[in-house]
């Protein structure tokens, strides 16, 4: 760091990935789930699931955790755009132009990282971009299914068309036993209050 105003657009940047602590997954919201997930916290599963996925596919955890974690942040300035939302506009576009500029200011390392790794996931050409993506798909599906299991019964629709697009065996596998299986149940095991 060479200044102060270099510092101030670091956290400029920090600050505006906060934003997505507040904004709200849309898509649920129109299925009626009052406190949907927010964006930031559907990005840290995904990049929990990414960089389990990456461990399993024998790929790259890191590049996969950086994928993952930062695939959203155009988010912090154009929201969550439910599909139905999407079709009036071209989101690939306005998330690429919105990226951009949200990492323009960033030291020029930092800036080129970004940049190379937001490429990479649009192009969905690498094994590492591919279960980035995975990882996405299957949180949303995983969430949909707690929703569901929760008593948020017009969730499960989304778990009818979703799958078709997981790519890699280890989200394939990993779904089908979500799918199969009560998941929102997993601390009963550690509920014996018995010392």
């Amino acid at each position: 760091m060479k200044n102060t105003k270099d510092i101030k657009k670091i956290i400029q940047f920090i600050s505006e990935a906060g934003m997505l602590k507040s904004i709200k997954r849309s898509g649920w919201q129109v299925l009626g789930i009052k406190g949907a997930e927010s964006v930031a916290e559907h990005s840290f599963r995904c990049a929990v699931i990414g960089y389990i996925l990456a461990g399993m596919e024998e790929a790259s955890c890191y590049k996969v955790g950086l994928l993952t974690l930062f695939n959203d942040m155009h988010e912090a300035r154009i929201t969550d755009l439910h599909k139905m939302a999407q079709r009036y506009i071209n989101i690939d576009s306005a998330e690429d132009r919105c990226f951009i500029e949200q990492v323009k200011n960033l030291p020029d390392k930092l800036r080129k990282e970004l940049t190379k790794l937001h490429e990479e996931y649009r192009k969905q050409k690498t094994k590492e971009s591919i279960i980035a993506r995975d990882a996405d798909i299957l949180e949303c599906l995983i969430q949909a299914k707690e929703y569901y299991e929760q008593g948020f019964k017009k969730a499960i629709e989304f778990t009818k068309r979703a799958p078709r697009f997981l790519k890699t065996k280890s989200a394939k596998k990993l779904w089908r036993f979500v799918n199969t299986n009560n998941i929102t149940n997993w601390w009963a095991a550690y509920s014996d209050f018995k010392r």
